[in-house]
């Protein structure tokens, strides 16, 4: 075991871990931050996206020790306390949050790409979400809901 330190939502966390430990394992397994998915953990379907340093990572394929010293933000971290972000406010108002399973996920790479561009176009943004597999949706919801979360994070809705 190696002791690690993890800044994750703006708390630093000390953290016993084994080498082969993702940072998916231990932010589910030894954090207990559930809100990040295993869908695949194989980096195909994106349920378990973590913002690092401000990147969307698939965190099943992040070694734990690998994110020590890295600002790591998961879906808990999106909202202010029992505030939702406008993002997460988009997808519930657009109906894009079917069973929830992929949301995390998606809300993750919705914050990365409009923290980079706040003027998506469509195709860049099915473009960044070409990572995120969702099996209840055509993906139209979800992609009306970032163009919402854009609009309203530009002040312009």
């Amino acid at each position: 075991m190696q002791l690690i330190k993890l800044l994750i939502n703006g708390k630093e966390y000390e953290v016993a871990v084994k080498k082969n430990w993702t940072l998916l394992y231990v932010l589910r397994e030894v954090l207990d931050f559930t809100g990040t998915k295993c869908g695949c953990n194989t980096n195909d379907c994106g349920a378990c996206k973590v913002l690092i340093d401000g990147e969307a990572v698939n965190s099943c394929v992040v070694l734990a020790h690998k994110a020590e010293g890295k600002n790591i933000i998961t879906i808990e971290g999106i909202a202010e306390g029992s505030k939702l972000h406008p993002i997460q406010e988009a997808f519930i108002e657009t109906g894009a949050v079917q069973c929830g399973f992929c949301t995390p996920g998606m809300i993750i790479t919705t914050k990365a790409l409009l923290d980079q561009n706040p003027s998506p176009s469509r195709d860049e943004i099915v473009q960044a979400l070409d990572n995120n597999l969702c099996r209840c949706t055509g993906y139209v919801k979800i992609v009306e809901a970032i163009e919402l979360a854009a609009k309203r994070l530009r002040g312009e809705a």
